[in-house]
Order: structure tokens, then C-alpha cells, then sequence
């Protein structure tokens, strides 16, 4: 393939796979500015999300089907992800037509590299600083331009999908690790929110985020609570944030309530309408980096009062019969500590339906997910689990679900495997009673937010 790399409002960019969220994020800002955007998708063609898909049409994207028939020399440039597959007859007509192959991200750092841009990484809450930033800017008249991992629910007004802002003014976007992609944007200010072990060896990581740091243009943003993120500044100059004495933005006096959380930031009364104290940091993470871009404490704490959150993070989808139903995104052991200890702040039983995905992340991550799950829960809480999610492609199944469940059972924390994800739903549905709370957990499968929505459905439809 020929990958190229450049930005241009006057070309014709045709995405495949433009239902992604990172993919239809980056649609929308071009489409904004002026650009021609075609895209296709296989969910489109099945007539799957037609919400999202009818959303896309009415900002001016074109949609076409994916068999490579619209594919030719009108477009100046193919978009992919980075995991595309050369079977897609998109590509196949692509490389017939001579039409120049651009991975998402080199599209995403052409529009974000040389300009006033704040890039947030790390192996958790990178797309809720990221929607942090955002709303913080916005909300002080800054108009920024926001390209986010995920759905931030105070602007996903249709037709936006809340993954993406088009603005006159700074540009904070999300930079995954995950797929080295991070390494292809120069920010003027990285942040860093912490590191953890994840997608990669932890050597792999640390090189990555201290390249990511050592790129920004100022001084990087950086988590003085996270010991991985101090070990990799060394000498580094840095703006800090955290809990801890002697950090540039320090939270104090934190207290959860039922509306979010209470603390105070550099001697001003703050509060969020988010759960848990990774949202604390998560906001000292947002609130440092608009300092460094002019925005004041004071102004960003009031900010964050109308901050709504980001889908899939402790999202509540609704309560019926007195059990409510959370949806989360926590899929590493961190994430899922910070999920848990959130929940934990109040009490009621907790039944965790935890969606495994990959069966080489799950082997991975695998000591780590049920040393969270045993840790953050207790007797009277019960976790699930249907087998591995499977995306499909090559893989060694040596491991399952089963295995999981088993060692958090014998650990003495209820537990139970149903391979068939729509039977244990249903089993799920039936078992759980007044004054619990259901929370689904996982990451890369639109459909879990589904699942979350028909247990409320069941719960409702049982008899009294």
C-alpha cells in the first residue's frame, strides 16, 4: 500500500469502516470544513445502527455500499484503520484505481501536527480527559476542535455523534497507544494520565509515553500519583497533577455524594457530577492542561459542574423495579479497580457482567482481571462472565471465560459462566432483585450497551 499524509479541505476522502468511532470522528471534522467524505460500512450494509449511520448522512457524508464499486479516481484518497483488512474490496478497487491508501491516524496527526494541539494519553481515562478538555474549552469561549475515543455525552446532540467538535481554536484529540499510532502526533501539550499494564509488554509502554512526553512542544502534563508515569520523567520538566503534596493542580478534602464528587483544588470548593476518584483526577489531568492554554482554576472548576461524562463510563442507563443498570467500558485490571471502588462508595450488591475480548488480551490480562474483580468486591456481590468475545481472525483458544470464573470462585465471590451471552442475560434478568446494581463491563463491542438496555427490559416485563 502507499500510505500518504496530508490534510486538505478541497480533496474527496472516502473512509472505510466510517462507523468507527474513530473513524467517523475524523469524518466529521472534514465534512465540517468543507471537505467531500464518502464512506462505507459493513453495519450499514446489514442495516445495523441506523441511528449512527442516518446521523453521518444528515452532516453531508455520503454513504455507499463496501464493494469497492464507488471506489475510483474521483477520490484523492482511501482512509483505513489500522488493523485493515486486504480482503475489503474498498482496497482492491483502491489499489486498481492508483488511489493513494491513508491510515486514520497519519489523517488525524496531518490535521493535528503544527498547530495548537493538546493530545491525551495513557492506559486509562484518555477519552474522558480528552471530553474534559473539550467541554473546558468550550465552555470558556475557546471553540476547540475535539476528535475523542469516545462519546461525549455534552455534545452528541443529533446529528452529532459526541465523538467529534469542529472548532476555530485549540485541538485536543485522544492518541491510542494501542497500536503505536501514538507515536505519530507532536503536540504542543502531551498529557499523560497514567500507565498501567494493558495492550503491551510494560517496557513497550514506558518507551512509548516518554517519547509521547519528550515530543511535547511544552511542558507535558503528567500524574505525580502514578509511580510508572514519575519513573519515566526522570529529569524531565513537567506540569503535575494528583492527590499528593507538591503537584502543580492538588485536589484535597475529596467526598463522595450521591450527585458525583466534592473536593477542593487549589483552595476552590469544586464538584463533578461523575462517581469516583479516578474522575477527580481525571479532571486535575483536564484542569492542568487548559491552565497551561490560559484558562484559569476558577473558571474550569465551574466548568466542570455541567460536565456530563462520557458514554460507557459509568453510564447509568436507567432503573426499573429498584435494580439499576451501569454501563462501563473497564476492561484492564485498573480500569476496573477504579470502576469497582466507585460503585463501592455506596452500598448494595454489585453484579459485575464482565465481557472478556481477544483471547491473547485475555490470557494477558488475565491474573490482573480477577485480582480486581476479587479485590473490589465482596460475598454478597456476583460476577459474570459469557465466553471471550471473539472478532475472529487467527487465535489460540486455550483459554475461556470459565477459567476467569473459576479462580474468582474460588477466591469466595458468587460467581458464574454462561457461554451464550443472551442466556446469561436472561439469567441475569431473573436473579437480581431490588436495590441491585448490574454493571456491564467491557470494551470494543457496540453491542454491550444493548445488552445492558434489554436486562432493564426483562427486569421491567417480570411479573411484580
Amino acid at each position: 500500500m502507499t500510505y500518504i499524509g496530508f490534510m486538505r479541505s478541497d480533496q474527496s476522502y472516502f473512509f472505510c469502516g466510517i462507523g468507527g468511532s474513530g473513524m467517523s470522528g475524523i469524518a466529521q471534522i472534514l465534512v465540517a470544513r468543507g471537505a467531500r467524505v464518502l464512506g462505507s460500512d459493513r453495519s450499514h450494509d446489514e442495516g445495523k445502527h441506523a441511528d449512527l449511520f442516518a446521523n453521518l448522512a444528515r452532516q453531508g457524508i455520503k454513504l455507499v455500499p463496501q464493494d469497492g464499486s464507488r471506489v475510483d479516481k474521483s477520490v484523492d484518497a482511501l482512509i483505513v484503520s489500522s488493523a485493515v483488512e486486504l480482503s475489503i474490496p474498498d482496497v482492491g478497487s483502491a489499489q486498481a484505481a492508483g488511489v493513494p491508501i491513508m491510515k486514520r491516524a497519519e489523517l488525524l496527526a496531518g490535521l493535528f501536527n503544527g498547530g495548537d494541539g493538546v493530545a491525551v494519553g495513557g492506559t486509562s481515562g484518555k477519552s474522558t480527559v480528552t471530553g474534559m478538555i473539550g467541554h473546558i474549552l468550550h465552555a470558556v469561549g475557546k471553540d476547540p476542535t475535539v476528535v475523542s475515543g469516545g462519546r461525549m455525552r455534552n455534545f452528541d446532540e443529533p446529528p452529532l455523534l459526541g465523538n467529534a467538535i469542529n472548532g476555530s481554536g485549540p485541538i485536543v484529540i485522544e492518541a491510542d497507544e494501542s497500536d503505536g499510532t501514538i507515536e505519530l502526533y507532536t503536540p504542543r501539550i502531551s498529557v499523560l494520565t497514567n500507565i498501567s499494564f494493558d495492550h503491551m509488554p510494560m517496557d513497550e509502554l514506558k518507551r512509548l509515553f516518554r517519547d509521547f512526553c519528550e515530543r511535547s512542544e511544552e511542558p507535558p502534563v503528567m500524574n505525580a500519583d502514578c509511580e510508572v508515569s514519575m519513573e519515566i520523567a526522570q529529569a524531565m520538566e513537567m506540569h503535575t497533577f494528583g492527590f499528593a503534596d507538591q503537584v502543580d493542580i492538588r485536589a484535597t478534602d475529596c467526598e463522595a455524594t450521591t450527585e458525583g464528587m466534592r473536593f477542593t483544588v487549589d483552595g476552590v470548593p469544586a464538584r463533578i457530577p461523575l462517581p469516583g476518584l479516578h474522575n477527580v483526577a481525571n479532571t486535575l489531568a483536564a484542569m492542568t492542561a487548559c491552565l497551561a492554554l490560559g484558562v484559569p482554576v476558577a473558571a474550569a472548576v465551574e466548568a466542570m459542574t455541567t460536565f456530563k461524562g462520557t458514554a460507557r463510563r459509568l453510564e447509568v442507563l436507567g432503573t426499573e423495579k429498584g435494580v439499576t443498570v451501569i454501563d462501563d467500558f473497564a476492561h484492564n485490571p485498573d480500569k476496573i479497580r477504579a470502576a469497582l471502588a466507585a460503585l463501592k462508595a455506596f452500598d448494595g450488591p454489585i453484579h459485575v457482567m464482565f465481557q472478556p475480548h481477544g483471547f491473547g488480551p485475555t490470557r494477558m490480562l488475565k491474573e490482573g482481571i480477577v485480582a480486581s474483580l476479587t479485590e473490589g468486591l465482596g460475598t454478597n456481590d456476583h460476577v459474570w462472565m459469557p465466553e471471550i468475545y471473539y472478532a475472529g481472525g487467527t487465535a489460540d483458544r486455550s483459554i475461556s471465560s470459565r477459567d476467569l470464573i473459576d479462580e474468582v470462585g474460588a477466591k469466595g465471590i458468587p460467581a458464574t459462566f454462561i457461554a451464550d451471552r443472551e442466556a446469561l442475560g436472561a439469567q441475569i434478568s431473573e436473579d437480581v432483585k431490588a436495590g441491585d446494581r448490574v454493571v456491564v463491563m467491557g470494551a470494543r463491542d457496540d453491542s454491550l450497551t444493548t445488552f445492558g438496555r434489554q436486562i432493564l427490559t426483562r427486569v421491567a416485563e417480570r411479573p411484580r
